[in-house]
């Protein structure tokens, strides 16, 4: 796989951990109703009750959903490759006293975990930010339990918009003419103008509800590169959700109305084998 240049987990490390206080405020304030009206309420549902189960939670970022899976019962460990982000994580713990267990470590190599510790993995919005991808979910594979699940969502493939490759846009949305207000303009339709193939992509994070703008890096693959990867790590695909945004989200906020249209996201359920 090429994605023109090594691109070393060290400095994607660095701009999340750049962007780390800036993200802990987006989350922990209810700014990320992407998060908080579609993708959450969907994959906390596929992932069901976990009372009791050993849970990792992989790329935890400062732990906003961390926390929600040990409030649910569950026994957790969190790892990302993010020092800084870590850091606030482990700050919250020391707060609320969930018994978390969070490690700096690389999704793609986690060898603090030994083999078949957990009953269920969670990977939330983060997997297409991993360049190693089909190492992690070799990881993945190897730290479940035979039967074990593996749910995970990532920025539907097929449908990616806001990141480029090359300064190119992979999808660039149309909207309605009438107003010079654009977060008033209605959508129309998404224009798709390259899927095929993989690219490191650049992503801005420049909304005005963050503190701080910063840029991330994320990877775009096809379905087919997902599905071979799990395939290849005896994953057996068992359920798929492209969430739409809750009611009270499209009412509350226009920038989500136009994925009651198109989907955002996608969040997969699959079982080791």
């Amino acid at each position: 796989m090429d994605f023109g240049g090594l691109m070393t987990d060290d400095k994607v490390s660095r701009e999340w951990d750049d962007a780390s206080k800036s993200w802990a405020d987006f989350v922990r304030k209810g700014k990320d109703y992407y998060r908080e009206e579609m993708n959450n309420p969907a994959t906390f549902r596929m992932i069901g009750n976990i009372r009791g189960k050993r849970v990792l939670d992989l790329a935890c970022g400062e732990g906003y959903n961390t926390r929600i899976l040990a409030k649910s019962g569950a026994r957790v460990i969190g790892v990302d490759f993010s020092e800084e982000m870590i850091k606030l994580a482990r700050q919250m713990e020391e707060r609320d006293r969930l018994g978390i267990r969070y490690y700096v470590s690389d999704a793609a190599d986690l060898k603090e975990l030994e083999s078949e510790r957990f009953d269920v993995v969670t990977c939330f919005m983060a997997l297409m930010d991993i360049e190693r991808y089909e190492d992690a979910i070799s990881e993945v594979a190897r730290v479940l339990e035979k039967n074990g699940r593996f749910v995970f969502s990532i920025t539907h493939p097929c449908f990616e918009f806001g990141v480029t490759i090359d300064g190119e846009p992979i999808a660039v949305w149309k909207y309605e003419e009438g107003t010079d207000d654009a977060a008033e303009k209605k959508a129309l339709y998404l224009e798709i103008r390259k899927y095929f193939g993989t690219a490191r992509c650049e992503v801005a994070w420049d909304m005005k509800r963050l503190v701080e703008p910063f840029q991330t890096t994320s990877f775009h693959r096809t379905l087919t590169d997902y599905f071979q990867a799990l395939y290849k790590s005896r994953f057996v695909v068992t359920r798929l959700n492209e969430p739409r945004p809750t009611s009270k989200g499209v009412s509350a906020h226009h920038s989500l109305r136009k994925h009651t249209l198109i989907p955002h996201s996608i969040i997969i359920e699959a079982i080791r084998r």
